[in-house]
């Protein structure tokens, strides 16, 4: 198992600082009538925001995030770095789709659903891929088994969660009055999965290498001699 790299621990803790940081101070600089419980994001980088390029250079560093967290993770597999990486370049490109200050823009909607059904599927992609168990000599512990972020109860449970979020923040468009508050707890759970992605497999990776598998058979715990030694 290939390690985790400081730095991609590094972009996966700044995506949720950077989220945060971009609505908080572009948000500041909107004049009374902005209410981020009930306005979008989308509103601080679009068309008649105050400063929208405070948001939009928060959403193409996020979005930067996610493609180098994808090309460190390893563990998640291809697909669900593909996916990943996929949802980090659509964010990217939510900055040349700016949202009207009238009316909407398909453009938009559509660069904006890639960016947020990636990044909601991506967890699922590693978890499918993956069988019960795997051989000790490829996996990510001494046990056979993925890191605890890929394996399928929880990738499968993160997914079904993020795109619960999105189902809220998509009910809220469409007639509710908070969609500004479903839309950034959806966002914001989106840049945590992959830090703790991040995380669990680091904390693998770590537990593999203090007890390499044996090829012959189980680990033996450290301080415990073999049989016949």
């Amino acid at each position: 198992m290939r390690a985790v790299p400081s730095w991609a621990v590094a972009t996966a803790a700044a995506a949720p600082a950077l989220l945060v940081a971009g609505w908080t101070v572009a948000g500041a600089r909107q004049g009374p009538e902005y209410d981020p419980v009930r306005d979008t994001i989308s509103e601080l980088a679009g068309e008649g925001a105050t400063d929208p390029w405070l948001m939009g250079v928060a959403l193409v560093l996020l979005g930067c995030c996610y493609a180098a967290t994808a090309a460190a993770l390893h563990a998640a597999g291809l697909s669900s770095r593909f996916l990943l990486a996929l949802g980090g370049l659509a964010t990217v490109a939510l900055i040349a789709f700016p949202r009207p200050q009238v009316g909407g823009s398909p453009a938009h909607g559509v660069t904006a659903t890639v960016a947020v059904l990636a990044l909601s599927l991506w967890p699922a992609g590693s978890a499918l891929r993956l069988p019960r168990r795997v051989p000790r000599a490829v996996a990510a512990s001494p046990a056979g088994r993925p890191p605890w972020a890929f394996r399928r109860p929880v990738a499968l449970a993160a997914t079904a969660v993020l795109l619960a979020l999105f189902g809220w923040s998509v009910v809220e468009v469409t007639g509710g009055s908070r969609t500004g508050l479903a839309e950034r707890v959806a966002a914001l759970a989106v840049t945590l999965w992959p830090l703790a992605a991040v995380l669990s497999a680091r904390r693998a990776h770590r537990h593999w290498t203090a007890r390499p598998p044996r090829p012959d058979g189980p680990p033996v715990s450290p301080g415990r001699r073999e049989a016949g030694a």
